[in-house]
């Protein structure tokens, strides 16, 4: 009974042996158990073998025997490149000298001549354990260190310089291109990693599906003269594309680096990576003035607060009007959410919103929004918009509630809008598509938020069942003194127009720039012109 023979498929061999009717009977054997086989005629070939090929080989087989190099001697050159890679010694049974010696190198399993074919794949079996343990130290897609090994590698130092190079949104890229396509250039990246830092004072990790690491052991490298070459790394990046079967993938990075002990170099490399996300930095070390912890801790705080706040009630909506331009009367109120500390201070949602998407809590508070402005219009019978993104309209939990909602205050829905956010990255239209034909059979309005935010696209205007546009703050703020604002406003304007779609324009705080937007013919405004965000009593 050979133990753990499924394993066998997974395992690649060095196999040497100088006597060709031995080596192709055992050879073709071990092809029916193995997943790849280097086979070698003598030591020397397979030294060579074994310096080309260390990373995929799993374990070697060889005789003692050989012209050139004999099998002990291959032995000692390999375990000083690799002292835990499981060697399994075949030799004859006269040959005791040999055995003494192989164990003294380090050689802790043998099998005798003329081998028993099942006893070696027995002992092959048995030699996995050094297979199981190299799956903890080595990724498998690209042969580099993984995040165990670093860890392992920063623990024995008191000083280091690192660097952590994370590929930006690559998730996209797996979802257009697939996930072999996604290996493939995770594949080459490493590559091009290797060859830019390919001096031996560099030591290159896969830590993460995207994530990268690199580690100076020069501990007296200047931080600036490391960042430069990092800097140089994700230029290359930027301006070379890969290519991947016919087609050309382009990749950018954002690298953070830090010096410190290893748990401080790698814990500070992964934070200042989202810090210099947010300042659109594409490299940054690490520095004690960012306040990265004490940002920490106040998500930490936010996320106890907003978990608390959904059971207290201590999130309302806040309504802004928004005027009709013709004649200046309030035509329906955008919902706001705010949070009411205990104190009634109240705090506006550029303070705990990203943390709520981040800790997947968002989703709750678009139904307290729901429900706030279903209250509203109920009461007080104003017609009010909401916001919403792409990604609560691909929940399909808070699609439901959604549709469970409107169904159930069918008299309110009338005076109920969506403002679909388009500043947001809008992934599937379909889904899109169908969310705006479900709310409109239910007697709802839906407009574009946010337009000229970021992922503009008139096309997708079209394309969606639409009834309104409302232009974007970066648009409107210096419209009365912006010829190059005031042409793309006008363009959407009239574009919006021409597709029956009416126009609001956001940011409206001045009787200048309130006069320059009714000018260009938009519809309805909204800004500190016309009124803040008021209270549910003082509306």
């Amino acid at each position: 009974m050979i133990n753990n023979i499924s394993i066998l498929k997974n395992i690649t061999i060095l196999y040497a042996e100088d006597e060709a009717s031995l080596r192709e009977i055992t050879l073709n054997i071990l092809k029916g158990f193995t997943k790849k086989q280097f086979v070698a005629k003598d030591g020397r070939e397979g030294l060579e073998l074994f310096k080309e090929n260390e990373e995929e080989i799993d374990l070697i087989i060889t005789d003692v025997n050989m012209p050139h190099m004999n099998g002990l001697e291959m032995i000692k050159e390999i375990k000083q490149l690799n002292p835990n890679i499981p060697i399994i010694v075949a030799t004859a049974f006269s040959n005791t000298e040999y055995l003494l010696e192989a164990i003294d190198i380090g050689v802790d399993k043998y099998v005798l001549k003329p081998i028993d074919m099942k006893k070696l794949l027995q002992t092959m079996s048995q030699s996995l354990l050094y297979h199981e343990l190299k799956d903890l130290y080595i990724d498998k897609l690209t042969h580099l260190p993984n995040r165990n090994r670093l860890k392992k590698d920063l623990a024995q130092t008191t000083e280091d310089l690192m660097a952590l190079i994370n590929i930006d949104k690559f998730s996209t890229i797996n979802d257009l291109f697939g996930e072999n396509n996604g290996d493939k250039i995770l594949s080459e990246f490493s590559d091009n990693l290797k060859e830019h830092f390919s001096k031996q004072e560099y030591k290159i990790y896969r830590i993460e599906a995207d994530k990268f690491a690199i580690v100076c052991k020069d501990h007296t490298k200047d931080i600036e003269e490391f960042k430069k070459l990092c800097k140089n790394f994700a230029n290359s990046v930027q301006k070379e594309t890969i290519l991947i079967d016919d087609n050309e993938i382009d990749l950018n990075v954002t690298i953070g680096i830090a010096k410190g002990d290893g748990n401080r170099a790698y814990k500070y490399s992964q934070r200042v990576i989202a810090y210099a996300r947010n300042k659109f930095e594409q490299v940054m070390i690490y520095d004690d003035s960012f306040n990265i912890q004490e940002s920490f801790e106040d998500n930490i705080r936010w996320v106890k607060k907003i978990k608390n706040g959904l059971k207290n009630g201590n999130f309302k909506g806040f309504y802004q009007p928004i005027v009709d331009n013709n004649t200046q009367q309030i035509y329906k109120y955008e919902a706001l959410i705010r949070f009411i500390e205990d104190d009634g201070e109240v705090i506006a949602p550029f303070k705990f919103l990203d943390v709520a998407k981040k800790a997947k809590l968002y989703p709750h508070i678009i139904k307290v929004m729901l429900k706030e402005a279903l209250s509203l219009i109920k009461e007080k019978r104003k017609r009010v918009a909401v916001n919403i993104s792409f990604e609560d309209i691909a929940s399909s939990e808070t699609q439901q509630f959604i549709y469970e909602e409107l169904k159930k205050h069918s008299e309110e829905t009338k005076l109920l809008e969506f403002e679909i956010l388009e500043s947001e990255e809008i992934s599937d239209i379909k889904i899109v598509k169908d969310f705006i034909y479900n709310v409109k059979q239910l007697g709802c309005t839906v407009g574009v938020d946010d337009f000229g935010a970021g992922y503009s696209n008139f096309n997708m205007l079209t394309n969606l069942n639409i009834d309104f546009v409302k232009i974007d703050s970066s648009l409107i703020k210096e419209i009365d003194h912006s010829k190059n604002q005031e042409i793309i406003v006008n363009t959407i304007a009239n574009f919006s127009k021409e597709f029956g779609f009416t126009t609001v324009a956001e940011f409206v705080s001045s009787k200048e720039i309130f006069e320059k937007v009714k000018s260009l013919g938009i519809d309805y405004s909204q800004g500190y012109y016309f009124g803040k965000p008021v209270s549910f009593d003082e509306v």
